[in-house]
C-alpha cells in the first residue's frame, strides 16, 4: 500500500447515524448487482451478492468490492487468493437473491465453469472479471478487497440487474 489517507480533524467522530436512516438514504443510490465467487477452503465454489463493487484502476486493472468482515466468502477469498466478479443481467434477480443471505453462499445446481484462477463464472451473467487477490483494507465491520483483473469477458447482451431501495427496477437497453 503506497499511501494511507486519515482525517486528521480534531473534531469529535460523529456517532448519532442511525444505522436504519443511513441504509435508508443510501438505498437512493442506484446499483449494479453482481455475484463475487471462488473456490471454498472445502473446494466446492462459494459466492456473494455484492453491490459495492467499482473498477479502480486501469493500468493496472484493478477493482475492488466490499464485504463484511464475518462472510464465509470472505475467508474463502482469502485462502484461495482470487475471486471472480459476475455481472447479473436483468432476468438474474433470483441468482441476486440465492446469493444474498448469509448462509447461502453455497452454488447447489447453478452452471458455470471455471475462469482462468479457478474461481466459477455464472452462466447467464452479462459479463466476468477474473482476478487474483490484490490487497484487503479493513473498513469498519467490512473489508475492502481490492483485485487485479487477469481475464475478463462480455458474455451477453441484455440490461443490467439493478438494486434500487432493496428492489430491483428494470432498466431499459440503449444502442
Amino acid at each position: 500500500m503506497d499511501s494511507l489517507i486519515v482525517s486528521k480533524s480534531k473534531e469529535p467522530r460523529i456517532t448519532s447515524v442511525d444505522g436504519g436512516t443511513f441504509r435508508e438514504v443510501c438505498g437512493r443510490f442506484v446499483t449494479g448487482v453482481t455475484v463475487i465467487t471462488c473456490q471454498g477452503m472445502d473446494k466446492d465454489p462459494v459466492g456473494l451478492t455484492v453491490n459495492s463493487f467499482t473498477s479502480v484502476s486501469m493500468d493496472p486493472p484493478l477493482v475492488l468490492f466490499c464485504v463484511h468482515k464475518e462472510s464465509r466468502a470472505l475467508a474463502a477469498v482469502r485462502a484461495c487468493g482470487s475471486f471472480a466478479v459476475n455481472i447479473l443481467a436483468s432476468d438474474q434477480a433470483g441468482v441476486c437473491r440465492d446469493f444474498a443471505a448469509r448462509d447461502s453462499a453455497r452454488f447447489g445446481e447453478l452452471p458455470h465453469r471455471p475462469g482462468s484462477t479457478g474461481s466459477p463464472v455464472i452462466d447467464g451473467a452479462l459479463a466476468f472479471l477474473d482476478c487474483r487477490l490484490h490487497a484487503m483494507f479493513s473498513g469498519g465491520d467490512h473489508e475492502v478487497v481490492l483485485g487485479e483483473v487477469v481475464d475478463l469477458g462480455l458474455l451477453r447482451e441484455e440490461p443490467p440487474l439493478a438494486f434500487f431501495r432493496s428492489a430491483h427496477p428494470r432498466l431499459e437497453a440503449h444502442a
